[in-house]
């Protein structure tokens, strides 16, 4: 199934390297493949594969190759300085794509050593837009799904939910046992097992890492580091406040959301809050990347208690303020007051069942799965 970053890559591999991170099993070996036939001589090599390890190793893949995929290849010792040798004495014309989860994403931040050789994007779980254009599903239809199964490939087209249910109980276990392994010791997996479920629990409210840490017979601190580093798998993702031209006393703590909507614990609200979220999130860092817009999901609630689930902000400037809600469509008391105080904000309040769109108060009142379908990506 095309993807919607197939198009963008293959633009961009005609001019430097490309770098796509995300999830572990969103899609990236298989959008990597799908590239494949658009060269006339192209080579896949995973560091996974004994044989295909060897062959990055030598550095021994064919000469003419017009496209070199590199796939894992983070988990090699000292691939970065490995991946710069191999661009700058790459053959002419000779294009490069790199993909991997985890570690890789700190390729953005390699420094000066890659400054200017190459492009990065982020692929994300299937969103309203993107699986609306794949299937032709109509947006509610596809929200609907999307909540049920989430947004990854493998439970997103299982043929029903109880399949979709066990991929993501296999996924998980392996999330933990591999992946949350390379980065912690192995006395800390389990702790590690432990605050994920916690977690279900806590989407879309403002995270006290002190009550973590009372959970788990922890430290703040190490509940902070242990946070990091799910965020570093794509297990969850934090939204953090907007903090500029807001009332003083803002609180700072971030709220944390599922890159899989399918492990959210909670009612319809919730799981419509965390889909939202993630969808959000796949928009403004796709504008970054693809457009190199600076564009940041946030969340609105200072001390005095008002709050509005979400902001997204560009070149530090509100230009949304979003509230979500399942049922309710009379215009959400915060997001008015904010609404007022920033008017070049678009102001919208998606709400999961609506009998009519509206605008009140000057506030866009819409059909969640119709305005998240007009979504970047």
């Amino acid at each position: 199934m095309k993807r919607y970053l197939d198009g963008l890559i293959l633009t961009d591999l005609h001019r430097k390297m490309v770098i796509v991170t995300g999830p572990r099993q969103v899609g990236k070996t298989t959008l990597s493949k799908q590239l494949l036939p658009a060269f006339e001589r192209a080579q896949y090599l995973n560091w996974d594969v004994s044989d295909d390890r060897s062959v990055l190793t030598r550095q021994s893949w064919r000469s003419d190759a017009q496209l070199l995929v590199f796939d894992e290849i983070h988990k090699m010792a000292l691939w970065k300085n490995w991946l710069k040798g191999v661009f700058d004495g790459r053959a002419n014309n000779q294009a490069i794509l790199v993909t991997g989860s985890a570690r890789m994403e700190t390729f953005r931040y390699a420094g000066d050593s890659m400054a200017g050789r190459f492009f990065a994007y982020r692929l994300h779980p299937f969103s309203v837009k993107e699986w609306c254009d794949a299937s032709g599903t109509a947006p509610k239809d596809a929200l609907n799904h999307l909540i049920e199964r989430g947004g990854f490939p493998e439970a997103c087209l299982a043929q029903n939910k109880n399949d979709a249910d066990r991929w993501r109980t296999l996924y998980l276990d392996r999330m933990v046992r591999d992946d949350i392994l390379e980065f912690s010791r192995v006395r800390e997996v389990n702790t590690m097992r432990v605050l994920v479920e916690l977690l279900r629990d806590r989407v879309g409210s403002p995270l006290s890492l002190a009550s973590l840490a009372r959970d788990l017979g922890s430290s703040a601190k190490t509940v902070s580091s242990y946070l990091e580093i799910l965020q570093a798998l794509f297990i969850v993702f934090t939204v953090r406040p907007w903090h500029h031209n807001i009332a003083r006393g803002l609180l700072q703590t971030p709220k944390v959301y599922f890159y899989d909507t399918g492990l959210v614990r909670g009612n319809h609200g919730v799981k419509l809050e965390n889909a939202s979220a993630a969808m959000l999130l796949k928009h403004v860092q796709f504008l970054y990347d693809s457009q190199g817009r600076e564009t940041k999901l946030h969340y609105v609630r200072t001390k005095d208690g008002a709050a509005v689930d979400f902001a997204i902000s560009e070149d530090q400037r509100l230009t949304h303020l979003i509230e979500c809600k399942a049922t309710d469509s009379t215009p959400h008391a915060a997001l008015k007051r904010f609404a007022k105080e920033h008017p070049d904000a678009i102001a919208v309040q998606m709400v999961g069942d609506l009998r009519q769109p509206q605008t009140r108060d000057g506030i866009e009142i819409i059909d969640a799965a119709t305005w998240l379908a007009g979504l970047a990506a």
